[in-house]
């Protein structure tokens, strides 16, 4: 990655070049699978205060970090960081868009295809909400309850101290299991 620095009135120590050099190194690892990337950081400071702001261009977008700090180090991390940030948004943006594209894509070739050619996704499972505190039961308050058409019913069943579940059958009677 190409970096200009505009703003900068002295070169940095060493270690903090390197180090500044770095994050940069990993920002372009994120960056560069489109080609060679530019860019372009603007530091200013003003009474003890200083601001660094990168630009870089990215999938047709203008990513812009903006740091401010008492330290210009400080600074340029932050803007380093807020432009991770964005290159990450913009990338899983990218990468979704490209995915959706591709699903209306297959979605159509699908259309055209024989039924048996789909795959089966398999029985949908639905949760349901096991922490019901209620007060246990007996079995005949459960076969009560099960008047109104439900298909089962989990309870805790008050003369046998465990979790019981009523199952109604297609011929209309019932499974009672106990754990």
């Amino acid at each position: 990655m190409k970096v200009s620095y505009r703003g900068l009135e002295r070169p940095w120590p060493s270690k903090v070049q390197e180090k500044v050099d770095a994050k940069f190194a990993k920002l372009s690892k994120m960056l560069e699978k489109r080609g060679e990337k530019e860019a372009h950081v603007i530091l200013t400071s003003e009474r003890h205060l200083h601001k660094a702001e990168i630009t870089v261009q990215f999938y047709d977008h203008q990513l812009v970090g903006v740091g401010s700090d008492g330290d210009l180090f400080t600074a340029m991390t932050a803007a380093i960081e807020k432009l991770e940030k964005q290159a990450v948004k913009q990338r899983t943006k990218f990468l979704e868009k490209k995915r959706r594209s591709d699903d209306s894509e297959s979605a159509g070739e699908r259309e055209s295809a024989p039924a048996a050619a789909e795959p089966n996704p398999g029985p949908k499972v639905y949760r349901v909400n096991h922490h019901d505190r209620r007060k246990p039961i007996t079995l005949d308050e459960a076969l009560i309850e099960m008047e109104d058409g439900r298909d089962y019913l989990v309870y805790r069943d008050a003369e046998k101290e465990c979790i019981s579940v009523l199952v109604r059958r297609r011929d209309g009677n019932f499974d009672l299991i106990e754990s």
